[in-house]
Parts: C-alpha cells; structure tokens; sequence
C-alpha cells in the first residue's frame, strides 16, 4: 500500500483512532516457563504453535486513549485515502534518552499492507531526532504479528513483565539502538 499518509494527530483525530479495530488474532503465542533450581528463578519463553488461531484483546482500552494521549511525547496516525487506519503513541524518557513504544494500532482491514511498518519507521524517526539512544516496544505475549514486526526492524528481546496489563498478560519488551 503506497498511499500510507503518516502525521501527527491532533484531538480531534482522537475519536476515530479509538474506533478502530484494535483487537487481533494469533497462530502463536511466547510461553512463559518459570522454574526454580538451586535457588534460582530461572524464566524462559518459547514460541509455541496454537492448534487454532486465538483472538488477543487489545491489553489497553482504547477508549481511555481519549484521556491518555496528552501524556504521550507524540502520537502519529496513519491515513489511507484520508481514512485513519492505525496509530502508534510515544513516550520519551529524556533523563535516559530512551523513547517507549506503548500503542501500535493497525486497524484489521489495513493489516498486512505496510502500515505497521510505516508507523514503526515514523516512531523511530521522530526518536532519532530527539537524539534518543534507544527505542523500546511492547506487546502482550499473544501477540505474535507485533512480534515478528519487531524482529523484522531489528528489535530484540529485553524483557517482561507478568501480569503487566489490566488483562494479566505478560507484557514483553523489544528493543533497539538508535546509534
């Protein structure tokens, strides 16, 4: 999809961001492995086939992105023939010159086409021209199309979080050098 139109969004754009279809599905889910051996916790993920695909709820509400968003450094939506289909929203850490990631949205009908990855390219560079050093994103655990689209950019895995959203879901954390 060529005509992908990437800008900042204003409060009035708030409203249709949040209709989008922010809910997916996944073939595959990263599986938490906890154990304990000679006094060590010891965490491992594995990337695991589902025998159906799962829909995956959305770990935040959208509709809070009303309330939200001014707390964000940024946020940049994605236009289609002036029609919103998707959204990322950042947050700049300057005291560690780190940008986080915390909403990649890509509206299903849009899905697959270059969206995600115009969004991605956006965040990172308005992050470069903040001179941050790195970038971080994250996802929920079953959300295996956010995960490929970060190993695809080159983020790696830095981490997690269990329970980490209103959903439980163990967040995991991705992240890259901007340098």
């Amino acid at each position: 999809m060529s005509n992908i139109r990437i800008r900042p969004a204003v409060a009035t754009d708030i409203p249709q961001l949040m209709k989008l279809d922010h809910a997916s599905a996944s073939d595959y889910v990263w599986q938490l492995d906890l154990r304990k051996e000679n006094g060590q916790v010891l965490a491992g993920f594995r990337e695991v086939r589902l025998p159906r695909p799962v829909g995956v709820t959305y770990p935040r509400d959208p509709h809070a992105l009303a309330d939200e968003w001014t707390q964000r450094s940024e946020t940049f939506m994605a236009l289609v023939n002036d029609e919103s289909v998707g959204y990322v929203c950042l947050l700049e850490h300057s005291h560690a010159t780190t940008v986080w990631i915390t909403d990649l949205v890509v509206d299903a009908g849009s899905r697959r086409q270059g969206v995600g990855s115009a969004l991605l390219n956006a965040a990172q560079d308005w992050a470069s021209a903040r001179s941050a050093r790195d970038i971080f994103l994250e996802m929920s655990s079953k959300n295996h199309p956010a995960i490929r689209l970060a190993h695809k950019f080159g983020f790696e895995f830095c981490g997690y979080n269990d329970h980490y959203y209103v959903t439980q879901d163990v967040a995991l954390f991705f992240g890259r050098s901007l340098l």
